[in-house]
This record gives C-alpha cells, sequence and structure tokens, in this order.
C-alpha cells in the first residue's frame, strides 16, 4: 500500500478539541473501553456492506466474508483494527472523524462542570466512538476505502488529537478501514496479545461477525518420550463468539452480556437500568432487544435528533434508528428488532404503511410499557431514577398514544401538598387513595415551577380543609393535562379554574361565615368591575382564598396561563387572555376597599390588587411601570 502522495491540513471542529481533551484526562479508569468502540464501529460498518449489497452484489468485491482484524506491532508500539466493512469516501472522513455530526454539541459542552467524574458520565451520554482511540494513543492514522470504489480513491486520515487533521489521497486495494493507534509510552501494556484477547471477550463477544487476531506459529516440539510434536503454521484465530447475541436462548446469556451488548448498540458509557429479551411467534414472528437507559442523553429534547431502534431482517441489518417501531414519547428505548415478515428489501416508505409495522410497534411499546410498569411495582429507587431522567418524555405519552393512555397515566409521578420537598414520587394511585370522603376530583395545579406551584394563592382553601393537590412545575405539564381528562373513573380538575366548587365540603357553621362576611363588603364586586373594565371577564366573591386578597381565575372554555405560555416558546400566536377577578372577602384589604369613598383611590386599589394577582399567577405583568406608578401613589398617601 502506497503512501499518501499529498496531504492537506484541517482544523477540528471547536467541539471535538473539547471533546478530546476530556476524554484525555478524564476517563483513564476505563481506557480499555477504546476497543469496544474500535470494534464496534467495525462491525456496523460490516453490517451496512451486507444491507447495501443486497441490491449491489458487486460491493463485495469478490470478498464476502466480513471481519474484523486485530493486530500488535511491538517494535512499533501499534495496535492496528482492520475491517472490510463499507468503508468511508474523502467527504465521509471528513463529516465522521473531523467533526462531531450530532447536533446539540455545544447544549453538550455547556452542561461541562469540570469535575472530571461528572464530566465523564457525561461523555457517556455523549458516546465517545472513534475518539476513544486518544485516550491510549497520541497519534492514530486511518485509511480506508469505500466499496464499489477505486483502489485510487483510497483515503489517509492522520491527527494526534489537538488542533488539527491531515488528509491525503492513497492507493487501497481492499476495501474497508484501517485504524493504526501510536499507543502512548505508558499505554503499552495493550501491546499485550492476552490482554487484548480478554478486553476482546468481555466487550465484544456479541459481535455477530469474526474478531481476529494473529496467533503465532508453533514451532516443531519433541516429548519425554522422543516423539516429535510437528510445527503449526500461524493463522488468524476468531476471539469472540461471533453469534448475535439476540438470537441466542436468554438462558444462555448472562447480564454483563446484555449489558455489554447494551453499551454496543447505544454507545452509551453507563449500564441500562433495565432490558427485556423475548422472540414472539405466531401471526407475526420477530424478536426483539429491548433497553432502558439510566441517564437521559444531552440531545434527547431534540426531536430532529433520529431516534428509533436497530433493524434486523432475517438476522441481516436493515437500517440504524428505524423510529417506526417505537413511538415518540418512548425514544429514550435503545435496543433492535429482528423482524421474519418483513422483506429484505424493506424502505423506510414500504415501513410506513405496512401492516406488519403497526403489529411489531405495538408489541414493542406493550413490552416497554409491561418493563416500565413491573419496574415502579417491584423497585421503586430504581423507578424514581427513571423517572426522574425520562419522566417529562413519558408525559407526552397520553396525547400521542390513545389506546395505552391509562396505562401511561399509571406511570406517571408528580409532586404534591403531599410531599415534603419538590420530589415528582406520588402516583395517580397514589392519590386517589389518600382522597377525602365525599371527593370526587383530582386536584392540581400548573405553574412555572414547584416553588411557583407551592405557593399558589390556589392551594390556600385546600391547605385548609386538608385536600392533596398535585404540583406540576414543568412547561409539559399543562399540555399533559389537556390530553388526560380522567384515571380510574376520577376526573381532573384544575384548582385555577373558574367553577371550583368545594361547598358541599363545608360545613354549616362555614357556610353562614362566608355568607356574614360578604354582606359587610357587599356592593365591592360592582365597584371593581367597573373600575376595571374590559380587564376582566367579570368579578366576584370567592372563599378560595384564606391569606391572600384577590386571585385570578382562567375561564372554564378559555386558555390557561400556562398553556398561553407554552404557545409562546413554540412560537405561536396567542390571543389576548382575559381572566375572572376573585375577592376574598374575609380579607382586610376587602374590608378596607369596601370603606373607600373616592373613586381615583378606589380605582388605584382595584388595578394594584389585579395586578398583584396577575403576577403572582403570571410572574410578570403586561404594564409593570403603570403597576409602580399606581403603587407609589397609594403609598404616598399614606405617608401624608
Amino acid at each position: 500500500m502506497a503512501e499518501a502522495v499529498q496531504t492537506e491540513k484541517h482544523g477540528f471542529q471547536t467541539e471535538v478539541k473539547q471533546l478530546l481533551q476530556l476524554m484525555i484526562h478524564s476517563l483513564y479508569s476505563n481506557k480499555e473501553i477504546f476497543l469496544r468502540e474500535l470494534v464496534s464501529n467495525a462491525a456496523d460498518a460490516a453490517d451496512k456492506l451486507r444491507f447495501k449489497a443486497l441490491e449491489n452484489n458487486a460491493l463485495y468485491e469478490n470478498d464476502g466474508e466480513l471481519h474484523v482484524k486485530i493486530s500488535t506491532d511491538q517494535d512499533a508500539g501499534t495496535i492496528t483494527i482492520v475491517d472490510n466493512g463499507i468503508g468511508m469516501t474523502r467527504d465521509e472522513v471528513i463529516e465522521n472523524l473531523g467533526t462531531i455530526a450530532k447536533s446539540g454539541t455545544k447544549d453538550f459542552f455547556s452542561k461541562l462542570s469540570g469535575d472530571q467524574a461528572k464530566d465523564s458520565q457525561l461523555i457517556g451520554q455523549f458516546g465517545v466512538g472513534f475518539y476513544s482511540a486518544f485516550i491510549v494513543a497520541d497519534k492514530v492514522t486511518v485509511k480506508t476505502r469505500a466499496a464499489g470504489s477505486e483502489a485510487s480513491q483510497g483515503v489517509l486520515w492522520e491527527s494526534e488529537g489537538e488542533g488539527e487533521f491531515s488528509l491525503g489521497e492513497i492507493e487501497k486495494t481492499q476495501r474497508g478501514t484501517e485504524i493504526t493507534l501510536h499507543l502512548r509510552d505508558d499505554e503499552k501494556e495493550f501491546l499485550d496479545a492476552w490482554k487484548l484477547r480478554s478486553i476482546i471477550g468481555k466487550y465484544s463477544d456479541h459481535i455477530s461477525i469474526p474478531v481476529r487476531m494473529w496467533k503465532d506459529e508453533i514451532p516443531e516440539s519433541e516429548g519425554p518420550d522422543g516423539e516429535k510434536t510437528p510445527a503449526q503454521p500461524g493463522e488468524w484465530e476468531t476471539v469472540n463468539k461471533a453469534t448475535a447475541l439476540w438470537t441466542r436462548d436468554k438462558s444462555d446469556v448472562s447480564d454483563d452480556e446484555y449489558k455489554e451488548f447494551y453499551k454496543h448498540v447505544s454507545h452509551d458509557f453507563a449500564d441500562p437500568l433495565m432490558w427485556s429479551h423475548n422472540r414472539v411467534e405466531g401471526k407475526n414472528e420477530y424478536t426483539s432487544l429491548l433497553y432502558i437507559p439510566s441517564k437521559a442523553p444531552f440531545d434527547l429534547w431534540n426531536r430532529d435528533q433520529k431516534h428509533g431502534l436497530k433493524l434486523y431482517v432475517q438476522r441481516v441489518f436493515i437500517m440504524d434508528d428505524a423510529e417506526q417501531f417505537m413511538p415518540t414519547y418512548l425514544r429514550f428505548v435503545k435496543g433492535l428488532l429482528d423482524s421474519n415478515d418483513l422483506p429484505l428489501n424493506v424502505s423506510r416508505e414500504i415501513l410506513q404503511d405496512n401492516k406488519v409495522t403497526q403489529s411489531l410497534r405495538t408489541g414493542c411499546t406493550k413490552r416497554v410499557l409491561q418493563m416500565l410498569e413491573r419496574m415502579a411495582k417491584n423497585d421503586t429507587d430504581k423507578y424514581q431514577s427513571f423517572w426522574t431522567e425520562f419522566g417529562n418524555v413519558l408525559k407526552e405519552g397520553p396525547a400521542e398514544d390513545f389506546a395505552n393512555k391509562d396505562k401511561i397515566a399509571g406511570l406517571l409521578r408528580f409532586a404534591s401538598t403531599h410531599n415534603d420537598g419538590d420530589a415528582q414520587t406520588v402516583s395517580l394511585a397514589d392519590y386517589i387513595s389518600r382522597m377525602n370522603e365525599g371527593q370526587d376530583k383530582i386536584y392540581y395545579v400548573t405553574a412555572d415551577s414547584y416553588e411557583a406551584a407551592k405557593n399558589s394563592p390556589h392551594l390556600e382553601i385546600f391547605k385548609k380543609k386538608g385536600i392533596e393537590v398535585l404540583l406540576m412545575g414543568e412547561r409539559i405539564d399543562e399540555w399533559l393535562m389537556s390530553h388526560l381528562t380522567e384515571f380510574e373513573e376520577k376526573s381532573f380538575q384544575s384548582i385555577a379554574s373558574a367553577d371550583i366548587d368545594l361547598s358541599e365540603l363545608d360545613d354549616e357553621d362555614t357556610k353562614k361565615a362566608q355568607e356574614e362576611a360578604k354582606k359587610q363588603v357587599e356592593g365591592v364586586e360592582a365597584r371593581v368591575k367597573e373600575a376595571l373594565g374590559d380587564k376582566v371577564i367579570d368579578v366576584k366573591f370567592t372563599h378560595r382564598l384564606t391569606d391572600s386578597p384577590a386571585v385570578i381565575v382562567a375561564d372554564n372554555n378559555g386558555m390557561t396561563t400556562q398553556m398561553m405560555k407554552l404557545m409562546q416558546a413554540a412560537g405561536q400566536p396567542v390571543p389576548d387572555v382575559k381572566y375572572h377577578f376573585e375577592l376574598n372577602p374575609e380579607h382586610a384589604l376587602i374590608k378596607t376597599l369596601a370603606d373607600l369613598q373616592d373613586e381615583d383611590t378606589f380605582k388605584k386599589w382595584s388595578e394594584v390588587l389585579f395586578d398583584q394577582a396577575a403576577l403572582s399567577e403570571q410572574g410578570s405583568l403586561k404594564d409593570p411601570a403603570q403597576f409602580v406608578k399606581n403603587l407609589n401613589g397609594l403609598l404616598m398617601t399614606l405617608v401624608k
């Protein structure tokens, strides 16, 4: 193989430089993963070639035995990993090795804390891939040629993992990719063949193509009895099982093997929380191996990011990220699906309309929900860990998957007034089990944050009566509740809506006291309505408050504050929203307001009380300057 005729220098993308430095300095305790990642990439390249060759058998170039070969050079201090997979073109080399093609990298790096232990875990959520080679190497050389291209179209890529890489053209007779790692002086332990074999056995035993290492020749020997053992020539020896893990019986696969296979398909660094391996026979025959990760990837909320399962048909790789088999609200699930019913020449267009696809999607979705239900029932701590990472994604489910709405609702967790702290640990079943006698609704409040929800004035009467309320402080919660109307025949009720009525829970003495309070401030409703004009829908007395003088509530059929904010965040036009203004007749300020005779002062007080209620509900005001002016004017009257 000739050396490059000419090379050119290219600068790394800034994020790549940061990632390389972070891996080199933060992952020393996990150095051996470099081999796992590079072998996984080689296996993926073989899978992709096998798929493309279904339409063009010439891509095999008369070499259909796919494999990975690993060799060492003690004198040069190098490890070389060679595959005869799909290979790369010059543009693909630049895209895959010179940049990080995933979107959201800036967000990833914004989360780095400077704590090496924490940051190394974050890398695991990002996927180290090819760049893990620089954990042990101070220089990496890549020679590659895409299957089906001319031998003269080989590409040489080389870098020392600093600010730049070189790129050149070479003659490469064999398709595929050859990666040579020039090991650092303190990493020469990886030149030991036995160590490399043990790493392959640990991490790559499940790879479905042979991983081979050179077995040295054995010279002729003579035994004690004078019998001679003939010499054995050196040869390439397969050092992994080379059997697709999902095709094996569950009883023959260890937990460690399942965990390592997860890291292969997901390129995650941490172990999964849970997995399910199932072979289904009958009308549709398929095998699924589904994993629940322990940590959310950094780009979980990037809906443009590809997600889905690896798809195989009759053990032939078809595509990565086959999103047709997993609903969007379960996009965190990793794993694969191997079907016997889909055609080998399957395409994305066929998948979208295929009845078999819908059946497989239903089966995989059911399997994941069963896993989560089992986890929630048998290991609450583990489920709470899952919820912390993926709970807000699962909340998309009731809107997307009507058939499984009840199952998803049972998996939801919330903070509530029953909790001490903001932990979302309360299930809807828990809430119902604690409902007061005579209570027929599940009460909740939505806000910008847990703190805002916990301190909402709408809660006052519920705290007084000891009625539990779910506290929802995530932006998605309002959208969730617009699609979740009931659970176990109990309807949901926002405590911020205008038609809230707890009078059935009041005793006679309480009702009499409320009527007396209204009489003492009679006429205030009409005066406040006149003072505020078209700012409000109407003004009325309420007994939902105990400490606050007033509150604004959404119209029963109108848009809530949180839905309005959700639409604004999405860049959608938002109509002018008006509220009901409710006054607490038992509050001292309302009683003082009733005694005011000066209409100008009365108007200022009405506007200040309305703005205070709006500020508490919305977190901001349309005209804060006017609020300050009114408040200062009222304060000046007190000074005088």
